[in-house]
């Protein structure tokens, strides 16, 4: 499960920007999450849960997670697709000369703190 390690780094992170900026409560932190980042939901918001409260700065904070489409470009032909439904290969002229534009990261969106 590395949904546990991404959540440390999470809190981590967000403590020290917390700590920089004089934050002592954080109530809510919102993430992109790719659909193709392989980080599943339910097992990330239940690692939160147990991490976040333990935690002073974040003890009681949501956890929002924001879904960021996967979206592949075709180097061949230069139109961008679908990644889910289609894979590597381009459905508009069946090249694998692609890679991945979005979809496949975790990050910090925002931060909301008292």
């Amino acid at each position: 499960m590395h949904e546990l390690g991404i959540v440390f780094h999470i809190i981590d992170t967000v403590e020290q920007v917390g700590r920089e900026n004089g934050v002592t409560q954080v109530r809510c932190v919102t993430l992109d999450v790719g659909q193709v980042s392989g980080i599943e939901d339910p097992y990330l918001m239940d690692c939160w849960r147990w991490a976040a409260d333990r935690s002073e700065m974040l003890r009681g904070a949501r956890l929002q997670i924001e879904p960021v489409h996967a979206v592949t470009l075709c180097d061949a032909c230069g139109k961008t697709y679908d990644t889910v439904p289609q894979g590597r290969t381009c459905p508009y002229c069946g090249s694998g000369d692609t890679h991945l534009l979005q979809g496949n990261a975790c990050s910090i969106r925002e931060i909301e703190a008292r």
